[in-house]
């Protein structure tokens, strides 16, 4: 069934903090709020774009540092500050005719429980709150900022047999 539900998938959702990062944000003295992301997650990612992907960030979180990694990756769909992920979800069915059974969701906390309900593949790091695990169709072995979304994206490809990059460049995952 896991199997069959990755074959559909032609599109990733990623909430960013306790997902794509480890959940710790560092306050500095001049307000900003720092963050760090894995590399590893971040060559799946570019990837994933690179292979035709629809690849989404939907996050409470924002930054204009975030937003520069991500745009760095190829990301198009990149939205932060949001407080109603449902209405940005929906607002992404439409503008690419997308069915919930292709869109695989990776979230960790409360705010991500509603529009995990309404994707085909709601996923979740290890340190995942119990909600979030209860309602995931795969909890990755890894936690969050630690390659786990590197390790659902590396087992989409996989399955669909997009996964090597014949030609990588070192530079694709540090942007």
């Amino acid at each position: 069934m896991f199997l069959e539900q990755l074959k559909q998938i032609t599109t990733f959702i990623f909430d960013v903090d306790g997902v794509l990062t480890n959940g710790d944000i560092i306050a500095s003295d001049s307000g900003e709020f720092l963050r760090t992301f894995n590399i590893k997650d971040g060559y799946a990612l570019q990837l994933a774009v690179k292979r035709g992907y629809h690849v989404c960030i939907i996050s409470g979180g924002k930054g204009i540092a975030m937003q520069k990694r991500f745009e760095g990756l190829g990301i198009n769909n990149i939205f932060l500050g949001v407080s109603d992920k449902v209405a940005v979800y929906n607002d992404l069915l439409a503008k690419y005719q997308l069915k919930a059974e292709e869109i695989l969701y990776m979230g960790d906390d409360i705010p991500d429980l509603k529009v995990m309900k309404l994707v085909g593949l709601p996923t979740c790091p290890e340190d995942a709150v119990p909600e979030i695990k209860a309602i995931s169709h795969y909890i990755s072995p890894y936690t969050g900022g630690k390659t786990a979304v590197r390790d659902i994206i590396e087992k989409v490809l996989r399955v669909q047999q997009k996964w090597f990059d014949e030609n990588p460049s070192a530079a694709d995952s540090g942007k």
